[in-house]
Protein backbone atom coordinates (compact mmCIF):
# COMPACT_ATOMS: atom_id res chain seq x y z
CA UNK A 1 0.00 0.00 0.00
CA UNK A 2 1.91 2.97 -0.97
CA UNK A 3 1.57 6.36 1.42
CA UNK A 4 -1.22 8.18 0.19
CA UNK A 5 -3.71 5.33 -0.12
CA UNK A 6 -2.89 4.70 3.60
CA UNK A 7 -3.10 8.16 4.90
CA UNK A 8 -6.18 8.04 2.99
CA UNK A 9 -7.55 5.40 4.49
CA UNK A 10 -6.33 6.31 7.95
CA UNK A 11 -8.49 9.38 6.84
CA UNK A 12 -12.11 7.96 6.38
CA UNK A 13 -11.96 6.96 9.78
CA UNK A 14 -12.46 10.33 10.57
CA UNK A 15 -15.08 10.92 7.67
CA UNK A 16 -14.12 14.96 7.56
CA UNK A 17 -12.31 16.97 4.59
CA UNK A 18 -8.57 17.27 6.08
CA UNK A 19 -8.90 21.02 6.48
CA UNK A 20 -11.97 20.22 8.91
CA UNK A 21 -9.76 18.06 11.27
CA UNK A 22 -9.50 18.67 14.94
CA UNK A 23 -5.79 19.16 16.04
CA UNK A 24 -6.36 16.22 18.25
CA UNK A 25 -7.49 13.95 14.72
CA UNK A 26 -4.35 15.94 12.89
CA UNK A 27 -2.25 14.11 15.51
CA UNK A 28 -3.90 10.98 15.68
CA UNK A 29 -3.65 10.56 11.97
CA UNK A 30 0.81 11.52 12.05
CA UNK A 31 1.08 9.01 14.89
CA UNK A 32 -1.07 6.46 12.61
CA UNK A 33 0.44 7.45 9.25
CA UNK A 34 3.56 4.54 8.24
CA UNK A 35 7.01 6.89 8.38
CA UNK A 36 9.14 5.84 5.58
CA UNK A 37 12.64 6.72 4.82
CA UNK A 38 12.56 8.23 1.49
CA UNK A 39 15.80 8.63 -0.27
CA UNK A 40 17.64 8.66 -4.06
CA UNK A 41 19.70 5.86 -4.61
CA UNK A 42 22.43 6.37 -7.34
CA UNK A 43 23.51 2.63 -8.65
CA UNK A 44 25.83 0.96 -10.81
CA UNK A 45 24.93 -2.76 -11.59
CA UNK A 46 22.73 -4.48 -14.54
CA UNK A 47 19.61 -3.00 -14.78
CA UNK A 48 19.58 -4.55 -18.49
CA UNK A 49 16.41 -6.51 -17.25
CA UNK A 50 13.72 -4.21 -16.33
CA UNK A 51 10.91 -6.96 -16.29
CA UNK A 52 13.18 -8.41 -12.95
CA UNK A 53 13.25 -5.14 -11.05
CA UNK A 54 9.19 -4.66 -11.66
CA UNK A 55 9.49 -7.91 -10.46
CA UNK A 56 10.80 -6.80 -6.72
CA UNK A 57 7.56 -5.70 -4.13
CA UNK A 58 6.39 -1.74 -4.04
CA UNK A 59 7.60 -1.05 -7.68
CA UNK A 60 5.50 1.79 -9.12
CA UNK A 61 4.24 2.75 -5.76
CA UNK A 62 6.63 2.90 -3.05
CA UNK A 63 9.80 3.32 -5.21
CA UNK A 64 10.86 3.66 -9.10
CA UNK A 65 13.69 3.39 -11.06
CA UNK A 66 14.93 6.06 -13.95
CA UNK A 67 18.08 4.55 -16.00
CA UNK A 68 19.88 2.71 -18.36
CA UNK A 69 21.29 -0.54 -18.71
CA UNK A 70 24.37 -0.38 -16.10
CA UNK A 71 23.92 3.10 -14.11
CA UNK A 72 20.37 4.64 -12.39
CA UNK A 73 18.67 6.61 -9.85
CA UNK A 74 15.77 4.71 -7.19
CA UNK A 75 14.22 6.81 -5.97
CA UNK A 76 11.27 6.24 -3.13
CA UNK A 77 11.05 3.65 0.13
CA UNK A 78 14.21 2.78 1.28
CA UNK A 79 12.53 -0.34 2.70
CA UNK A 80 11.51 -1.66 -0.66
CA UNK A 81 14.62 -0.42 -2.24
CA UNK A 82 17.41 -2.12 0.26
CA UNK A 83 16.39 -5.76 -0.83
CA UNK A 84 17.20 -4.87 -4.42
CA UNK A 85 20.44 -2.88 -3.25
CA UNK A 86 21.45 -6.36 -1.43
CA UNK A 87 20.13 -8.81 -4.55
CA UNK A 88 23.19 -8.81 -6.38
CA UNK A 89 21.90 -7.42 -8.89
CA UNK A 90 23.42 -3.49 -7.69
CA UNK A 91 27.25 -3.50 -7.88
CA UNK A 92 28.02 -0.25 -6.39
CA UNK A 93 25.52 2.69 -5.10
CA UNK A 94 25.19 5.63 -2.87
CA UNK A 95 22.00 6.21 -0.23
CA UNK A 96 20.74 9.98 -0.31
CA UNK A 97 17.97 10.49 2.03
CA UNK A 98 15.60 12.98 1.22
CA UNK A 99 13.65 12.17 4.27
CA UNK A 100 13.70 10.31 7.92
CA UNK A 101 10.67 8.84 9.21
CA UNK A 102 8.21 10.50 6.73
CA UNK A 103 4.62 10.44 7.85
CA UNK A 104 3.04 13.27 5.85
CA UNK A 105 4.34 13.40 2.27
CA UNK A 106 4.50 16.65 0.69
CA UNK A 107 1.39 17.99 -1.80
CA UNK A 108 1.00 17.16 -5.87
CA UNK A 109 1.95 20.85 -6.51
CA UNK A 110 0.62 20.44 -10.19
CA UNK A 111 -3.24 20.66 -8.58
CA UNK A 112 -2.82 24.17 -7.81
CA UNK A 113 -3.59 27.08 -10.36
CA UNK A 114 -1.14 29.10 -8.48
CA UNK A 115 2.31 30.16 -8.90
CA UNK A 116 4.61 28.24 -6.59
CA UNK A 117 8.16 29.19 -6.92
CA UNK A 118 11.22 26.69 -5.95
CA UNK A 119 11.96 26.07 -2.39
CA UNK A 120 8.60 26.28 -1.05
CA UNK A 121 7.34 22.70 1.04
CA UNK A 122 4.05 22.14 1.10
CA UNK A 123 2.55 19.46 2.58
CA UNK A 124 -0.65 17.15 1.62
CA UNK A 125 -3.84 18.01 2.40
CA UNK A 126 -3.42 22.08 1.55
CA UNK A 127 -5.53 24.05 0.12
CA UNK A 128 -4.42 26.76 -2.07
CA UNK A 129 -6.65 28.86 -3.90
CA UNK A 130 -6.35 30.41 -7.94
CA UNK A 131 -3.45 33.15 -8.92
CA UNK A 132 -2.12 32.75 -5.26
CA UNK A 133 1.55 33.25 -4.70
CA UNK A 134 3.99 31.10 -2.64
CA UNK A 135 7.23 32.27 -2.75
CA UNK A 136 10.55 30.24 -2.15
CA UNK A 137 11.31 28.78 1.21
CA UNK A 138 7.62 29.00 2.83
CA UNK A 139 6.25 25.98 4.50
CA UNK A 140 2.72 25.13 4.30
CA UNK A 141 1.58 22.96 7.16
CA UNK A 142 -1.26 20.53 6.31
CA UNK A 143 -4.56 21.38 6.55
CA UNK A 144 -3.61 25.11 6.00
CA UNK A 145 -5.98 26.98 3.59
CA UNK A 146 -4.62 29.69 1.28
CA UNK A 147 -7.13 32.17 -0.22
CA UNK A 148 -7.55 33.25 -3.88
CA UNK A 149 -4.60 36.22 -4.99
CA UNK A 150 -2.44 35.86 -1.75
CA UNK A 151 0.88 36.26 -1.41
CA UNK A 152 2.89 34.17 1.03
CA UNK A 153 6.44 35.46 1.08
CA UNK A 154 9.89 33.89 1.39
CA UNK A 155 10.20 31.79 4.32
CA UNK A 156 6.95 32.45 5.85
CA UNK A 157 6.09 29.41 8.18
CA UNK A 158 2.40 28.74 8.08
CA UNK A 159 1.22 26.40 10.45
CA UNK A 160 -1.43 23.22 10.83
CA UNK A 161 -4.73 24.38 9.82
CA UNK A 162 -4.34 27.99 9.73
CA UNK A 163 -6.96 30.07 7.54
CA UNK A 164 -5.56 32.81 5.14
CA UNK A 165 -8.20 34.82 3.22
CA UNK A 166 -8.28 36.20 0.02
CA UNK A 167 -5.92 39.07 -1.45
CA UNK A 168 -3.55 38.84 1.34
CA UNK A 169 0.29 39.45 1.25
CA UNK A 170 2.01 37.47 4.13
CA UNK A 171 5.71 39.25 4.50
CA UNK A 172 8.87 37.58 4.72
CA UNK A 173 9.77 35.50 7.90
CA UNK A 174 6.44 36.21 9.30
CA UNK A 175 5.26 32.47 11.75
CA UNK A 176 1.30 32.19 11.49
CA UNK A 177 0.87 29.81 14.31
CA UNK A 178 -0.88 26.11 13.87
CA UNK A 179 -2.52 24.11 16.22
CA UNK A 180 -0.92 20.57 16.47
CA UNK A 181 1.90 21.31 19.43
CA UNK A 182 1.28 22.95 21.64
CA UNK A 183 -2.61 21.59 20.68
CA UNK A 184 -4.58 24.45 20.12
CA UNK A 185 -8.57 24.09 19.38
CA UNK A 186 -9.15 27.39 17.83
CA UNK A 187 -6.62 27.94 14.29
CA UNK A 188 -5.42 31.63 12.72
CA UNK A 189 -8.12 32.93 10.95
CA UNK A 190 -6.88 35.85 9.04
CA UNK A 191 -9.21 37.58 6.91
CA UNK A 192 -9.66 39.32 2.95
CA UNK A 193 -7.17 41.89 2.14
CA UNK A 194 -4.67 41.63 5.45
CA UNK A 195 -1.53 43.16 5.01
CA UNK A 196 1.33 41.29 7.42
CA UNK A 197 4.55 43.03 7.50
CA UNK A 198 7.72 41.04 8.04
CA UNK A 199 8.86 38.60 10.56
CA UNK A 200 5.31 39.18 12.37
CA UNK A 201 3.82 36.25 14.22
CA UNK A 202 0.47 35.42 14.77
CA UNK A 203 -0.12 33.04 17.42
CA UNK A 204 -2.53 30.13 17.46
CA UNK A 205 -6.68 31.42 17.87
CA UNK A 206 -6.19 34.93 16.41
CA UNK A 207 -8.58 36.38 14.21
CA UNK A 208 -7.35 39.10 11.89
CA UNK A 209 -10.31 41.09 10.42
CA UNK A 210 -10.87 42.25 6.91
CA UNK A 211 -8.70 44.99 5.42
CA UNK A 212 -6.14 45.11 8.82
CA UNK A 213 -2.75 45.78 8.62
CA UNK A 214 -0.36 43.67 11.09
CA UNK A 215 3.52 45.74 11.18
CA UNK A 216 6.59 44.27 10.80
CA UNK A 217 7.76 42.09 13.70
CA UNK A 218 4.41 42.74 15.91
CA UNK A 219 3.54 39.57 17.76
CA UNK A 220 -0.34 39.25 17.65
CA UNK A 221 -1.56 37.53 20.77
CA UNK A 222 -5.35 38.64 20.85
CA UNK A 223 -8.16 39.34 17.57
CA UNK A 224 -7.63 42.08 15.34
CA UNK A 225 -10.97 44.02 14.28
CA UNK A 226 -11.14 45.05 10.29
CA UNK A 227 -9.31 47.66 9.01
CA UNK A 228 -7.25 48.72 12.14
CA UNK A 229 -3.31 48.84 11.98
CA UNK A 230 -2.00 46.83 14.77
CA UNK A 231 2.29 47.01 15.99
CA UNK A 232 4.24 46.47 18.84
CA UNK A 233 4.98 43.63 21.12
CA UNK A 234 2.18 42.69 21.81
CA UNK A 235 0.44 43.64 18.98
CA UNK A 236 -2.10 47.36 19.83
CA UNK A 237 -4.49 48.83 17.61
CA UNK A 238 -2.42 52.13 16.58
CA UNK A 239 -4.82 53.84 14.03
CA UNK A 240 -7.50 52.85 11.37
CA UNK A 241 -6.54 52.10 8.03
CA UNK A 242 -6.60 55.23 5.96
CA UNK A 243 -5.40 56.41 2.89
CA UNK A 244 -1.73 57.32 3.37
CA UNK A 245 -1.91 53.19 4.70
CA UNK A 246 -3.31 51.95 1.53
CA UNK A 247 -0.80 53.24 -0.39
CA UNK A 248 2.17 51.71 1.19
CA UNK A 249 0.01 48.42 1.42
CA UNK A 250 -1.42 47.95 -2.07
CA UNK A 251 -1.89 44.14 -3.32
CA UNK A 252 -0.88 44.47 -6.68
CA UNK A 253 -2.77 42.71 -9.27
CA UNK A 254 -0.23 42.63 -12.05
CA UNK A 255 1.69 39.79 -9.78
CA UNK A 256 -1.12 37.71 -9.70
CA UNK A 257 -2.25 36.70 -12.81
CA UNK A 258 -5.13 38.55 -15.11
CA UNK A 259 -8.16 37.16 -13.23
CA UNK A 260 -6.75 38.72 -9.93
CA UNK A 261 -8.59 41.69 -8.46
CA UNK A 262 -6.01 44.84 -6.76
CA UNK A 263 -5.80 47.27 -4.44
CA UNK A 264 -7.55 47.11 -1.21
CA UNK A 265 -11.24 48.12 -1.64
Amino acid sequence: MDKKTHINTTMSNFQKHPTELTSEEIVELITRSKKRDLVRVYASGDFSNLALLKSFEGYGTEFEFVGGRDFGIFLGNYEFIRPILESGIVDTYKVEYLARRSAIPLSDISKFNARIEPGAIIREYVEIGDNAIIMMGAVINIGAVIGEGTMIDMNVVIGAKARIGRYCHIGAGSVIAGVVEPPSAKPVVIGDRVVIGANAVVLEGVKVGDGAVVAAGAVVVTDVPPRTVVAGVPARVIKTVDEKTESKTQILEILRGDSAGGGRT
